[in-house]
């Protein structure tokens, strides 16, 4: 017999109960007529058939040989795949009740317990998303107010750029912080300098933490949660990072509560406030101190990641093709000159238009976007979808479809352009989802979007370093953002 110490054997033991339940859970998860899929192997299902560092890529690989609903099996968990625009649009706009739900994420589940916009649920997330978009066009989403931060906060940009003479530099934290000022303004009423190192620490945390979720290990961590217990340092690390963001915004509202005037509200914590101290039933229920924290968080991060992660796609692809840059200089320089860039010049600029499209869906952000539920038993496309069951719409199936697009793999601004070279919609682009569960923020970022990046264009060239090679694989995180590179911003003025 060998010695085994007693947090060995409890470890064992652990481990023998978790497999006789996911077995006896894998016996008794079957359905019939659910979506088909690769057969699985017992325990750990089809994880041999994903890349774990970038699953969208093997869903669409499955998706080939199973149709556009399919299931695969993540470990006990069952989870269903929907490709393609017409499989997305019936399953979040035509069956959109059906469809609701966010999963509960068993392992971080402390960190988000259900508050909060992005992974609630229910009566909850209904109220908090009610008070998100009424509050947001209050604050200027969509106004000719926020246009004008905007555009501040973009000459800003510019300034800073300019700092560097042209020379190389990394512009991962600035263009965070610019972005991410945008939505402070609205949360904060406030902006912070590019060298504050309160702003810095935060983009710093959030960027770390989008790194790992999207890791290998994390999403093993997802299907697994034992392994939590077996392998805890990086789990440790990102609640450590989610703790000391969330920490910075529960000393911020502390401050503004008591600060806090009812006829005089600032921001949009001002008005959560004001909505706590309305001692209805309905302000008791769901406008508490939890709910405040994981709002603002889900705001803070959303509103920064994914617009300056497109931005910075956008300023990589430039120097990738300075002929389609030299374009959009052109085109801007012919129609607004060195005035400041307005949203109301969007539809006098087709061909810069049609680029920052094709950004978006080049750089394919949120390819699997945010997982959904069936919130009920649901006969969808002629198969069964028990409630609970995990369902992924598969976003960049859509972006990358050659129904849609001509050549989806490569970066070709006429996408959205006809033959006479007026923008032209495209129904397949979807980069911020369709339905009630679509990005909250979509009108801000798409403003956000066109005054950076024409204003950019407008004063920089942009080059890469002598010798530097540009990479256009994204690298490992829950979205898909540029690997690190260096930039130059060659002044034009």
């Amino acid at each position: 017999m060998f010695a085994m110490d007693p947090i060995t054997i409890l470890l064992s033991v652990i481990v023998f109960l978790f497999l006789i339940m996911s077995f006896k859970k894998w016996n008794q998860d079957v359905y019939k007529n659910f979506p088909p899929g690769p057969k699985p192997l017992p325990i750990i299902g089809n994880i041999l058939k994903i890349d774990m560092s970038k699953p969208y890529r093997s869903f669409v690989e499955i998706s080939k040989e199973y149709g556009t609903v399919f299931s695969v099996k993540l470990g006990p968990a069952k989870v269903v795949v929907l490709c393609g625009l017409e499989t997305i649009k019936d399953a979040l706009v035509n069956h959109v009740d059906d469809f609701l739900d966010r999963p509960k994420a068993r392992v971080f589940s402390r960190a988000i317990n259900d508050h909060g916009i992005i992974l609630a649920n229910g009566s909850n997330w209904k109220v908090m998303r009610r008070f998100t978009l009424s509050t947001l066009r209050d604050y200027g989403m969509g106004k000719k107010s926020i246009e004008n931060k905007i555009s501040e906060e973009a000459e800003s940009l510019v300034q800073k750029f300019r700092s560097y003479k042209g020379k190389p530099f990394d512009n991962l934290k600035t263009v965070n912080s610019a972005v991410a000022n945008i939505i402070v303004a609205i949360l904060l009423s406030r902006r912070f300098d590019y060298e504050d190192p309160t702003i810095l620490k935060l983009v710093s945390l959030i960027n770390e933490n989008i790194r790992l979720f999207g890791s290998p290990l994390v999403r093993l961590y997802a299907t697994f949660p034992l392994l939590v217990y077996l392998l805890p340092g990086t789990y440790k690390k990102i609640f450590a990072n989610i703790e000391e963001f969330r920490g910075f915004l529960k000393a911020t509202f502390t401050k503004q509560r008591k600060e806090l005037d009812v006829n005089d509200q600032r921001n949009l914590i001002d008005a959560f406030l004001v909505k706590q101290q309305e001692g209805t039933p309905e302000s008791t229920q769901y406008y508490h101190d939890d709910n405040l924290i994981a709002l603002v968080d889900n705001l803070f991060v959303a509103g920064m990641e994914t617009t300056s992660t497109t931005l910075r796609w956008g300023l990589l692809l430039m120097m990738k093709y300075p002929e389609i840059q030299e374009k959009v200089q052109s085109e801007i320089e012919k129609v607004i000159g060195s005035s400041p860039p307005q949203i109301e010049h969007r539809k006098q600029l087709p061909y810069t238009d049609a680029v920052i499209h094709e950004v978006q869906r080049f750089g394919d952000i949120a390819p699997a976007s945010v997982a959904h539920v069936a919130s009920r038993d649901v006969t969808f496309r002629g198969y069964f979808i028990p409630k609970g069951t995990t369902v992924i719409p598969l976003l960049h199936s859509a972006l990358k479809d050659k129904a849609y697009f001509k050549k989806p793999e490569e970066f070709y601004p006429e996408h959205f352009l006809d033959s006479d070279g007026n923008f032209n919609k495209n129904e397949a682009f979807i980069p911020f989802s369709l339905g009630k569960r679509s990005c909250a923020g979509e009108t801000l970022a798409k403003m956000e979007l066109f005054i950076f990046f024409t204003t950019l264009l407008q004063n920089f060239t942009f080059q890469a370093p002598a010798g530097a090679k540009l990479d256009l694989t994204p690298g490992v995180g829950s979205t898909n953002a540029p690997k690190p590179y260096e930039i130059c911003a060659i002044p034009r003025r």
